[in-house]
This record gives structure tokens, C-alpha cells and sequence, in this order.
């Protein structure tokens, strides 16, 4: 039998904010250890998104697999934090199939349409809510990860839906997590005002509208969703990284508010660099 010592790649120098292209997992193995204050991210909810990928996250077979693909990049991105460091996570829910392999295109939003989609999970029945917020937190919360709040984000300006058996669903989650017991958290940046006029200590329900961004073609992070999580978790100069890019709003709001970033992202580069006003040159590709 044959031994051979693999090495990890070689870090990436940290000087400024920078877009990384390439997967994940391997893009977040080239970062330093303990170089990252703050992550605030949403990965690809689960079956709802064909993003035309090769071996992308949110298409995998079963449910299982799709959260041990989250905890193993979740687990490389503990790495990069820092021990007072912070991620907020943002997943969404969805019903099972029924074992329909496809979904048919919605005339307001064509990117629903979907030529696959997975079976229904093991356990489960036709028209059942799958609970995946909960099942990924309590999955990260098993492999070492605190899990400090919950936080709904109610969606004022949620999109209707044609069902009549259920309430329509007007929220997502929000979660709160931390690598080690105490963390750094500035409460007083993110007080907000209580009923009798006087500032309080944040709740933990954020009513906060969705946000489109023109040539996406899907649902961005709302600005204001961002900029608590960032505030309270970090201080100017800090690194925030998010490993699941999207059109660059996590970017945009750190250069808002004087932070670093560090952005992940396969696809949408072009309007990434748009976006961030950066040169092509601040990228890098990372090859698998």
C-alpha cells in the first residue's frame, strides 16, 4: 500500500477585500486560519434552484447529503474564523415533491423551472414541510458550532402563493451561530427602538422586505438583513466573508460600513466586479 502526505494549499495573503472563484470548499482551504471575524451568508436552499452548476449545492440526491456537503464546508469555514468570530446563516424551507421530477416554469419568476428535482426524503410524505433550517442547525450545533438565536425574518412584501390548505409562508430563519462559548458581539450598535420611544436590545424578529437586483434573475439579501448581523459582529477593518456569493451585497454593505470582504462565487463574477466597482484583477480562481 501506498502513502502519500497531501498538502494543504499554500494561504492566500490577506491585504484587502477580495472575490474568490471556485468552489467553496476548496476556496475557503486557501484562506489563513482565524483571519475571519464574521461570516454572514445563505446557501442554495435545497431543490428550489437549478444554477446550471456542475455538482452544485442544493441538487444533491437526498436530503442528508445536502446537509453533509453544508456541515463539511460549515466545518472548513470554523477554521478561518476567529475564536470570538460569528456566522449568521440564512436557509430557507421547502415542501417535498411528492416525487415530482420537475417543476414547471412560474411566469413571474422563470428561474422556478427545474428539469430535476430530488426524491422525496427518506421519512417523509407527500406535501410535508422538511424542516431544513432546523435539521442544518442542529447539525452544525452536533459538529462543535454554538447556535445562539434563531432569528425570523418576517418578509412584509413575502410572495403570494395558490395554496388554500396552509398558511402562505411570510418568513425565513436567520441563525446565529459561534465557534467558541464567548464571542465578540456589540449590542449597542444594533439596539432598535421599543414601543415606549426608548431604545432596547435587538429582538429577534426582523420585518424586513425582500430585495430583487436586476440581472440576477433571484432573490438577493436585503441590505437591511446584512447590516445588523455585520454591526454587531465585528469592527471596522474586520474581515467578513461570505462563502455562498451572490450579486454582492454582503460586499457592498461591508464597503458601507468600513469592513473588509471576502466573497465566494462560481458564476456571478462579472456582476460581482460591476457591483463592487473592483477590477478583474482583485480576483482570484482557484482551481479544484
Amino acid at each position: 500500500m501506498e502513502y502519500r502526505k497531501i498538502n494543504p494549499p499554500q494561504a492566500l495573503p490577506l491585504d484587502d477585500s477580495i472575490i474568490i472563484e471556485g468552489d467553496a470548499l476548496y476556496a475557503l482551504r486557501t484562506l489563513p486560519e482565524r483571519s475571519i471575524r464574521c461570516a454572514v451568508t445563505s446557501p442554495p436552499y435545497w431543490g428550489l434552484r437549478d444554477y446550471g452548476i456542475d455538482c452544485q449545492i442544493g441538487l444533491e440526491t437526498s436530503l442528508p447529503r445536502f446537509l453533509n456537503h453544508l456541515v463539511a464546508i460549515f466545518n472548513e469555514l470554523k477554521r478561518v474564523l476567529r475564536d470570538d468570530g460569528t456566522l449568521w446563516l440564512n436557509i430557507g424551507d421547502g415542501y417535498t415533491s411528492g416525487n415530482r421530477g420537475y417543476r414547471a416554469s412560474d411566469r413571474k419568476n422563470p428561474a422556478r423551472a427545474m428539469s430535476v428535482r430530488p426524491d422525496t426524503p427518506e421519512g417523509l410524505k407527500p406535501k410535508d414541510l422538511q424542516g431544513i433550517p432546523w435539521r442544518l442547525a442542529f447539525a452544525l450545533q452536533d459538529n462543535g458550532w454554538y447556535l445562539r438565536s434563531d432569528i425570523v425574518w418576517h418578509k412584509p412584501n413575502a410572495m403570494p402563493e395558490s395554496v388554500k390548505d396552509r398558511p402562505t409562508r411570510s418568513h425565513e430563519y436567520l441563525f446565529m451561530l459561534t465557534k467558541s462559548e464567548r464571542y465578540y458581539y456589540d449590542y449597542e450598535s444594533v439596539k432598535e427602538v421599543g414601543l415606549n420611544g426608548k431604545l432596547r436590545n435587538r429582538r429577534s424578529v426582523w420585518s424586513i422586505n425582500t430585495q430583487g437586483f436586476p440581472g440576477a434573475h433571484f432573490a438577493t439579501f436585503p441590505t437591511r438583513l446584512i447590516e445588523p448581523c455585520i454591526l454587531a459582529s465585528t469592527r471596522p477593518g474586520d474581515y467578513v466573508l461570505d462563502p455562498f456569493f451572490g450579486s454582492g451585497t454582503v460586499g457592498v454593505t461591508c464597503l458601507e460600513l468600513h469592513r473588509k470582504y471576502i466573497e465566494l462565487n462560481p458564476k456571478y463574477i462579472a456582476l460581482a466586479i460591476d457591483r463592487l466597482s473592483a477590477a478583474e484583477d482583485s480576483v482570484i480562481k482557484i482551481a479544484v
